[in-house]
């Protein structure tokens, strides 16, 4: 039926385009742009900046992957249904892996195919590293867990506004990041390239905080408000830290190759001991900084040096000068 009603649709304007002159002439518009578009696709699996995108990892099947996973790590956070949670589990994590194994796939061979890794090795067996991947991968889950239960912890201890683990699981951003962030992490772990960055966008959109997925950060990490915090992708964070909204956690400069490309795989971004503390819009620059342990970094600051542990750094270049206003609305005494 509905392939007759096709023939008959195309016929329709074909007698229309026939009959009238400005139809004729806005068809033939369409098929010359139409033309102009497609020479400037290339359609192979090589990687680069002109080719199309269906012979990449699906987006949208990696992002319902991740919530999924999220509800598996959360189960709840998207329904009140009380489960058995064996059950529960066994079938989100078959979805997942009916969502992720093609992806893996398609993913695999930009290991070598990328633009940046022209040297590593083909795999022979894509189906077969997949498949591994896949099982390796969901065999991290219940150490994600684990890791997550102390981010938890962390944050309700570190937000005097947090009334309950409840309010924490369901409604702090910071949290959502940290998770997602675990998930992806472990597929970069797996060296597995795109896929964590898909789910780690998908994470910045929804909650305002970019994780690169390379990112190492210990147990009982706590984002508070987080909108704006930038951590990059060789970014090393210890056990027990807390970051506010705006902190950037970055590269200081990019070493280049003697073609004037980008040095990859290179320590870029700072370290971050145990039990550091960052406060809100501070920035730290370079893979030789290192924050040590039990530190305390004010807001505002920029930093691109290496403090010692247990230091307390603050800005002091400017200066908050408080004054009374009298009842006209002018300037009164100091």
């Amino acid at each position: 039926m509905g392939g007759q009603r096709e023939i008959e649709r195309k016929v329709k304007v074909e007698l229309e385009t026939e009959t009238n002159p400005l139809l004729t002439a806005q068809v033939m518009q369409i098929n010359e742009t139409a033309k102009k578009l497609a020479g400037l696709y290339a359609t192979g699996h090589e990687d680069r900046p002109d080719n199309v995108l269906w012979n990449y990892p699906a987006a949208d099947h990696v992002v319902s992957a991740l919530k999924t996973l999220i509800h598996v790590i959360f189960p709840g956070i998207y329904s009140s249904e009380a489960e058995d949670l064996e059950s529960l589990f066994s079938k989100q994590l078959q979805e997942v892996s009916g969502l992720l194994l093609p992806e893996i796939e398609r993913a695999v061979p930009y290991r070598w195919l990328a633009a940046a890794e022209q040297d590593v090795k083909p795999v022979e067996d894509v189906k077969g590293e997949a498949k591994q991947i896949l099982d390796q991968f969901l065999g991290t889950l219940p150490t994600v867990r684990e890791m997550v239960i102390d981010d938890v912890v962390a944050a309700y201890n570190g937000d005097p506004a947090a009334l309950s683990y409840a309010e924490v699981k369901l409604a702090y951003p910071g949290l959502l990041a940290i998770t997602s962030h675990r998930i992806a992490h472990e597929l970069y772990q797996l060296h597995v390239p795109i896929i964590p960055r898909i789910m780690n966008e998908w994470t910045h959109a929804k909650a305002g905080i970019d994780i690169h997925p390379g990112a190492t950060i210990g147990r009982g990490f706590f984002i508070d408000h987080g909108t704006g915090v930038v951590i990059g992708e060789t970014t090393q964070i210890g056990s027990g830290g807390k970051i506010y909204q705006g902190v950037t956690l970055g590269a200081k400069s990019f070493p280049l190759d003697e073609n004037g490309n980008p040095i990859k795989h290179i320590q870029r971004h700072p370290t971050v001991e145990d039990n550091v503390v960052i406060y809100a819009n501070t920035t730290v620059l370079g893979g030789k900084t290192v924050l040590g342990h039990d530190s305390v970094i004010g807001g505002n600051v920029f930093l691109m040096e290496s403090v010692p542990p247990h230091s307390f750094v603050t800005k002091t270049e400017a200066k908050v000068t408080i004054r009374e206003k009298d009842t006209s609305g002018l300037s009164g005494h100091s």
